[in-house]
């Protein structure tokens, strides 16, 4: 699992480097291909693939200059590879190809519930660090992740998830067998974690464009930043809360 990780970073960081040249917003993302990889590689080497991620993302952002804001940029690229394996596994036993309408159904959700609450902790936090706006960041990001996801995973998939499960090297075949979830926990996790990261990142494009104040955080700051802060802080907890019964 070790060697995993570091392949996974690797091959993120390998990929998302070249690309530093295309900037989205300068200085804070880039067009990002290399964006299929945590996904990929979550579903074929579950944990190895969440801190494989982390440590892609942030090698890939030594090349662009570093700043506090990496480090919910760290947070965000270990949930983006954490999210997919995580409630796959807890909703379903079926292999993650697209064989068929439902399976490939089952996987786009998955895929966006893990593009949207990385998009999410990455414009919740540079907005509370006055960067930018969530707006902006949290809509730009979630497109950039979704898209690629969407276009590469489900072919890539298809092609590497037969070949490594016959090599042995799924993170089930390396870790062993987990006791099967109770059915209510599993539904729960399922559910918070797909609540909160809607609510989150709702939350954050009306509280940013001014449309909504939190009750629990209704502040007035020209720049939003408390509101933002303060406000999606309890609802990505709901999240939080939600993988950590999975």
């Amino acid at each position: 699992m070790v060697v995993l990780t570091a392949i996974c970073a690797a091959l993120y960081a390998a990929i998302l480097i070249p690309f530093k040249v295309v900037p989205l917003i300068p200085g804070i993302t880039e067009f990002r291909p290399a964006n299929a990889i945590p996904v990929v590689c979550s579903f074929l080497f579950g944990p190895a693939a969440a801190w494989g991620s982390a440590l892609g993302n942030l090698i890939g952002d030594f090349f662009g200059g570093l700043g506090p804001g990496d480090l919910f940029g760290f947070l965000a690229n270990l949930l983006y590879g954490l999210v997919p394996y995580a409630v796959w596994e807890a909703v379903t036993d079926a292999p993650p190809v697209p064989e068929g309408p439902l399976a490939s159904l089952g996987l786009l959700l998955v895929m966006g519930v893990a593009a949207m609450l990385c998009a999410t902790v990455v414009g919740w936090g540079l907005h509370l660090l006055g960067f930018h706006p969530f707006t902006v960041l949290g809509t730009v990001v979630l497109m950039n992740n979704l898209v690629v996801a969407v276009v590469l995973a489900p072919f890539l998939l298809a092609v590497l998830y037969p070949r490594v499960r016959r090599a042995r090297l799924l993170y089930r075949d390396l870790l062993g067998p987990r006791r099967p979830l109770p059915r209510w926990r599993a539904a729960l996790g399922a559910t918070l974690v797909l609540v909160g990261t809607c609510t989150a990142f709702a939350a954050g494009e009306l509280i940013a464009g001014g449309r909504w104040v939190a009750p629990w955080a209704a502040y007035e700051t020209a720049s939003r930043r408390l509101e933002v802060g303060l406000g999606l802080l309890p609802l990505l907890g709901l999240a939080i809360v939600g993988l950590a019964l999975l």
